[in-house]
């Protein structure tokens, strides 16, 4: 009785919790990437996204003001005061210094408000709020301010300058933006052209009898297995030979070329699958062949088409070979995304925040494709494997 079909089988527990370890070490890194977007450079440096919404703890760095022109006598000595957030610029406001030095050997060494003392007599003091005391001399006090490390517990903060660093300044970013045009420019056209192609030839190898049929169909399953390394340099010689160069005609052609097995194999699985007796109907009808495949298998391929459009999609989008091969010149007029965030990597290596918010511009257009059509892909997947 264990065996027969629609019992539920005793190992299914396995399968629920593999399927949520798979979600979860899909979603984690994702997420990751999302907040630390929203992050500045010295959050990410001192603490991981998952502390994001708690306070943080880190080390800084500041100086007392210039004690040449804002030192005050009182009494036989001189004082500086001050905030050295105030000074450096920043915002004081959720930030407490817990402890503070004067050396980077001991950058702990005293507790907020006590009172340290320096050589030649001079003492200096840190309160929490960053609030200081330096006193000494006329003559020891001159030259650049104080070094003061301290360790500060700061709130949680979140910022929209990443993006508009990312998407708008083209100083910072030497032009994401349109690289994320470009992408657009290249993804979509690389989409819709192998489909259409594929659809064609589809129909052809499913529903039509012409001689050397079985061999075209076992010529393109072949094609599923060739390296696309193996194409990339005579397929360039090719277009620079023929006048295409590098640029927009090239990538097309070249995802075009590089998609369509795929495409054909997954759609013609697809279309022979559909009812015979709908599309013998219509030809009893005097429906021509044309007239079949834009009115009747069109409609009821669309799973399939919608399941490669996903696939095709995200391979193009994410692309960097292809584009390196046939696309990037010397101006970098073209430059898709891909390649931007490569060149972020090599001049702005350090500026994890920058990279963080590059790197999920790039992700979230194809995640939105996937979300809006997966409901598709599964059905397109198991084209042809049920009669």
């Amino acid at each position: 009785m264990d065996n027969i079909a629609g019992t539920k089988s005793s190992l299914s527990w396995a399968v629920q919790i593999s399927t949520v370890l798979l979600v979860a070490l899909w979603l984690f890194p994702t997420v990751g990437l999302f907040v630390s977007s929203f992050r500045t450079a010295d959050q990410i440096s001192g603490s991981g996204w998952w502390k994001s919404l708690f306070p943080s703890e880190q080390t800084e760095q500041y100086r007392a003001a210039d004690p040449d022109e804002n030192r005050v006598a009182d009494g036989d000595v001189f004082v500086v005061r001050g905030n050295i957030f105030a000074e450096a610029g920043e915002d004081a406001s959720g930030k407490a210094i817990s402890t503070w030095g004067t050396s980077s050997r001991a950058v702990s060494a005293y507790e907020a408000g006590a009172v340290a003392e320096m050589k030649g007599g001079e003492t200096i003091t840190v309160s929490g709020s960053g609030d200081y005391e330096w006193r000494g001399d006329e003559d020891q006090m001159s030259g650049r301010g104080q070094r003061v490390f301290v360790t500060v517990t700061s709130p949680p903060e979140f910022t929209l300058e990443n993006y508009e660093l990312v998407l708008f300044s083209g100083n910072a970013t030497d032009g994401m933006a349109k690289a994320f045009f470009n992408t657009l420019t290249v993804t979509i056209p690389a989409t819709i052209i192998p489909i259409v192609i594929a659809a064609f030839a589809a129909y052809a190898l499913a529903w039509m009898d012409f001689p050397g049929r079985a061999l075209l169909v076992a010529f393109v399953v072949g094609l599923l297995v060739v390296p696309l390394q193996l194409a990339l340099i005579p397929l360039l010689k090719l277009h620079l030979g023929i006048g295409i160069g590098k640029g927009y005609l090239g990538v097309w052609l070249a995802h075009t070329g590089f998609g369509l097995p795929l495409a054909i194999y997954l759609l013609r699985n697809y279309m022979v699958g559909l009812p015979r007796d709908i599309i013998e109907n219509a030809r009893v009808d005097g429906a021509t062949d044309f007239q079949i495949f834009t009115k009747i298998i069109l409609p009821l391929s669309f799973p399939a088409l919608a399941s490669f459009a996903i696939f095709q999609f995200l391979w193009t989008w994410n692309d960097l070979l292809v584009a390196k091969v046939f696309l990037i010149d010397a101006t970098g007029q073209t430059t898709v995304m891909t390649n931007q965030i490569v060149e972020l990597l090599g001049t702005r290596g350090g500026n994890w925040e920058i990279l963080a918010t590059a790197a999920f511009v790039s992700i979230a257009v194809p995640l939105m494709v996937f979300f809006a059509m997966q409901k598709y892909l599964v059905r397109g997947l198991l084209a042809g494997s049920v009669k």
